[in-house]
C-alpha cells in the first residue's frame, strides 16, 4: 500500500468519526435536551416532527459533508505528493551511465526540495568518483602495457637461446603465457573503462550476419580439436543487420572461446542463427557444467569466478563477458544465460536492419 493511499484512508477514519461525533452531540443537544424539557413541564405531547426534521438535517448536511471531505482529502493528498511521484519517477531512471542526470527541484524551499537537493549533490559526489576510478584503471593499465612488453620481449629472446635447459625452457614459457594473460585483461579493463567513458565510437555498416556466424563456426573449430569438443552449426539464415563487423567478430570469438574452455571432454559445441519476428536470435550452446541459479544473475559482472564452471584450472581473465554484454547493448540487444541438464545457452538478440 502506498503512503498516498494510506493517509487518504487514516483521513477518511479521522474526518468520518470526527462528524459522527460531531451529530451525536448536535442530536443529544437538539433533540434529546428538547424532548426532556417538554417532558419536565408536564406536557402532552413531544414534538416528535422537530425531533426528525432535526435528525434528517444532520444525516443530510453530515452525509455530504463526509462525502465532500473525503473528496478534498483525496485531492489534497494526491497534490501533496505529486512531486514525490515525480522524484520518484526520475530516480528510477538514473544508473551509473547518466549520474549527471538531475532531478527536478520546485524550488519552494520545502523539505522535498531540500531531499531533491541532497539527491542531486550524492549522485554528483558519485559521478566524481566513477569518473576517478575510470581515469586510474585507463592509467595504469597505459602504465601496465610498456613492462609487459618489456617483458614479453625479453622472455621471447631468452627462449630462443640454443644452449638454454629443457627446465628453463619450460619455466620460461609458463611464464611467458602468464604475461599474454596479464596482457589480456590490461586490453580488457582499457576496453571496458573506455566504452564506460563512452569513448569507443562503434563503425555500424550494413552486414551479414550469417557471414560472421559461419567464419566464427570455422574458428570455433580449430579452438574444439585439442580439446575434443565437436562444433556443429544447426542454422544460419540469411540475416541482415546493421553493427560494427570487428566488434561482432569479438563478440562470438570470446563466446566461442567459453563454450570450448567450459566444455566437457567429448562435449559438444552447437552454433544456431534465426530470424525471430524484428530480431536475430543468436544461440551457442556447449555441454559444459551447469552454472547454478543463483550465480546467472552475476556472470557478466568483470572478474566475477563465482561457479564451478570458472575456476582456477581454465585459462581466462573473467572480462569476455562483459566485454560480450557491452557489445550486444552497443548494438541495442540483449543477451543472457540460460544453464540447465548439462546444457549451457547463450542467447543473443540482435535487432534487424530496417528492409529498403
Amino acid at each position: 500500500m502506498t503512503i498516498r493511499t494510506r493517509l487518504t484512508l487514516w483521513y477518511a477514519v479521522v474526518f468520518s468519526l470526527s462528524l459522527l461525533v460531531i451529530g451525536i452531540v448536535m442530536y443529544s443537544e437538539l433533540v434529546v435536551e428538547m424532548r426532556a424539557k417538554t417532558a419536565a413541564h408536564h406536557e402532552a405531547t413531544v414534538d416528535d416532527d422537530a425531533g426528525l426534521d432535526i435528525t434528517q438535517i444532520i444525516l443530510i448536511y453530515g452525509g455530504s459533508a463526509i462525502v465532500v471531505g473525503l473528496l478534498g482529502g483525496w485531492w489534497l493528498t494526491r497534490r501533496a505528493f505529486t512531486p514525490v511521484t515525480a522524484i520518484t519517477d526520475a530516480a528510477e531512471k538514473i544508473h551509473e551511465g547518466n549520474l549527471a542526470q538531475k532531478l527536478p527541484r520546485s524550488g519552494n524551499g520545502d523539505e522535498l526540495d531540500r531531499l531533491t537537493e541532497v539527491f542531486n549533490a550524492m549522485t554528483a559526489r558519485l559521478a566524481g568518483s566513477f569518473q576517478r576510478i575510470r581515469e586510474f584503471t585507463l592509467h595504469a593499465s597505459h602504465e601496465l602495457k610498456t613492462p609487459l612488453t618489456i617483458l614479453h620481449g625479453e622472455i621471447e629472446t631468452e627462449l630462443h637461446a640454443e644452449n638454454l635447459p629443457p627446465a628453463q625452457r619450460e619455466k620460461l614459457s609458463d611464464q611467458l603465457d602468464e604475461i599474454h594473460r596479464l596482457t589480456k585483461i590490461v586490453d580488457g579493463l582499457t576496453l571496458l573503462t573506455k566504452a564506460d567513458a563512452g569513448q569507443i565510437e562503434l563503425k555500424f555498416v550494413l552486414l551479414s550476419l550469417d557471414e560472421i556466424v559461419r567464419d566464427v563456426f570455422a574458428d570455433a573449430q580449430i579452438l574444439a580439436k585439442p580439446a575434443n569438443v565437436s562444433v556443429t552449426l544447426a542454422a544460419c539464415e540469411k540475416i541482415f543487420i546493421s553493427g560494427d563487423r570487428h566488434r561482432l567478430r569479438q563478440l562470438l570469438l570470446n563466446l566461442a572461446d567459453n563454450a570450448v574452455k567450459y566444455n566437457q571432454p567429448g562435449g559438444t559445441v552447437e552454433f544456431s542463427l534465426r530470424r525471430d519476428g524484428a530480431a536475430a536470435e543468436l544461440k551457442i550452446a556447449n555441454t559444459g557444467k551447469i552454472i547454478p541459479p543463483e550465480i546467472l544473475p552475476r556472470v557478466f559482472e568483470r572478474f566475477y569466478r563465482g561457479d564451478a564452471a570458472h575456476n582456477s584450472a581454465v585459462d581466462g581473465c573473467g572480462l569476455g563477458l562483459s566485454i560480450a554484454e557491452w557489445i550486444v547493448r552497443a548494438h541495442h540487444g540483449e543477451i543472457r544465460i540460460a544453464s540447465a541438464e548439462n546444457l549451457t545457452t547463450v542467447i543473443i538478440r540482435l535487432p534487424l536492419a530496417p528492409e529498403k
